[in-house]
């Protein structure tokens, strides 16, 4: 089986300091996907530097085949040694999860990782051993489907202190909370924004310390095939409902004319609803065996600017409300970004008259810079995608 991940993490900076002093860096390999946090000693730009040296060096070692210990051996002697305390720089954890399913955890320091599997917490047993007089914990396990794991900086576990709690909630407390919040099996962000968001209010709402977590989620292959513009050549309609029907996975179709071909050749009714949720979206329409038909440029270029949003890190939990509403473009968006590992998109090239100024050859034509960006936003966000167009 080869294993795919839903990887997101969150990140909040101490109260009144404009760079966090943790830093995520996520890793593809030809075989594997590689999580690392770091987190820097203290806060601000001092912090900000050492978790950013860490993590890439730990990064660029790994990615290169090096083995942990000179991983390790290298932090150690890069980075420079706190005078007062006498202890170095940034911790870390490395989480690396190949595609055959084995998995390799190494902690240094930071808070340990939460395991959930079948909506319990589990402990894995680890290895200890002292590298450079470092005391690095190392977990190898296999995953399994529905899998999550969940990294953190101490400052998750100092959330409350002093303000909310006696003494912060607990990595228990946090465990369960996790677990909690899991069991609405959600994907990755989500859950990194619902526990970033918990933290924040324990901290009310003014962070003690840089504050990360960053979840990765072991899920099965999901496709989505998307059709969108009428072919140049009208005899071709039959083809391309053909291709995009063939194709496993769930089936959206962009674009009132585009609906209409494919009604035409499935042999079904367009059932339009007259639900318009967000006024500045057109309301969706049914046809029987597709997942979901929305109006085409409008739709796709609002669902784009919640897809650029989240490629941004820009999502919270009033982000999830949004993706979670009622319009085309957001119930698009959704099916994007929380349901979709394979992204096919089935792109026909007639020209619309309507969005096409007498001059401008086919590639400017709004819909396809629409496609180009939505391949493009799908690619970041490491979902697989082809275009086929007609």
């Amino acid at each position: 089986m080869s294993v795919r991940v839903d990887i997101a993490w969150k990140s909040l900076n101490k109260h009144h300091e404009e760079l966090c002093g943790d830093k995520v860096e996520i890793l593809k390999t030809k075989d594997s996907d590689i999580v690392i946090l770091a987190d820097g000693m203290g806060s601000g730009v001092k912090a900000n530097i050492l978790a950013t040296l860490t993590s890439k060096i730990l990064g660029t070692m790994l990615l290169n085949g090096a083995a942990i210990d000179s991983c390790v051996e290298t932090i150690a002697s890069t980075l420079p040694v706190c005078k007062v305390r006498e202890v170095a720089y940034a911790t870390f954890s490395i989480l690396q999860i190949f595609h055959d399913g084995s998995a390799y955890l190494v902690e240094f320091d930071n808070p340990s990782c939460v395991f959930i599997r079948d909506k319990k917490i589990v402990d894995y047993p680890y290895e200890e051993r002292m590298i450079e007089d470092k005391k690095i914990r190392e977990y190898r396990f296999q995953v399994q489907l529905n899998d999550c794991f969940v990294l953190m900086s101490d400052g998750v576990i100092y959330a409350g202190v002093g303000e909310l709690l006696n003494f912060g909630w607990t990595w228990e407390s946090m465990a369960e909370y996790t677990l909690k919040c899991t069991k609405e099996t959600l994907s990755a962000s989500r859950l990194a924004a619902m526990l970033s968001q918990a933290c924040f209010e324990l901290y009310g709402e003014k962070p003690g310390d840089d504050t990360t977590v960053a979840v990765t989620r072991v899920i099965e292959r999901r496709i989505v095939n998307i059709f969108t513009g009428p072919p140049t050549n009208k005899e071709d309609d039959e083809q391309v409902i053909h291709d995009f029907m063939k194709n496993e996975g769930k089936k959206v179709v962009c674009g009132g004319t585009s609906a209409n071909i494919a009604a035409r050749v499935l042999k079904k009714e367009i059932i339009t609803s007259l639900d318009y949720a967000d006024p500045s979206v057109p309301p969706t329409a049914t046809i029987e065996g597709l997942d979901l038909v929305t109006e085409g440029v409008l739709t796709i270029g609002k669902a784009l600017g919640l897809l650029k949003r989240y490629e941004q890190d820009d999502f919270d939990e009033e982000f999830f409300d949004e993706l979670d509403g009622k319009s085309g473009a957001a119930k698009l968006a959704k099916l994007l970004i929380e349901e979709c590992t394979d992204l096919h998109l089935f792109v026909g090239k007639s020209l619309n008259p309507a969005h096409q100024s007498s001059n401008l050859p086919f590639d400017l034509s709004v819909r396809m810079n629409l496609v180009e960006q939505l391949k493009e936003c799908a690619e970041h966000l490491g979902k697989s995608v082809t275009v086929k167009y007609y």
